[in-house]
């Protein structure tokens, strides 16, 4: 995992422009609030079918290469299920997303 990706995950918690958990982040999907969904790759696949039914491809669902303890230190709240919701945010980790893969 990313660790710059993770430090600016609090970044972004410290900023109020995350919602966290499944709910929260729904709900920032269909208000049209929500850039980009991340979720831990310790989601159950029932919790990511229900997450894509209720968003209805509203925002992109990227799974990240980090668990439920990771997401905890990064921003503080032991969640599987974030939702970004600003897009020079958004922009930034996509960016960051796609230099942790190429390094791999």
């Amino acid at each position: 995992m990313n660790n710059k990706l993770l430090s600016l995950l609090g970044l972004m918690r410290r900023a109020g422009k995350l919602s966290l958990g499944f709910d929260a982040a729904a709900d920032s999907a269909e208000s049209g609030e929500s850039c980009l969904i991340l979720t831990t790759a310790d989601i159950s696949p029932k919790t990511l079918k229900e997450l894509n039914y209720k968003i209805n491809n509203k925002t992109d669902v990227i799974a990240l290469n980090c668990n439920q303890d990771d997401m905890q230190h990064a921003i503080g709240k032991a969640v599987k299920i974030i939702s970004i919701n600003d897009k020079g945010f958004a922009q930034k980790a996509r960016l960051l997303m796609e230099t942790d893969n190429g390094e791999e």
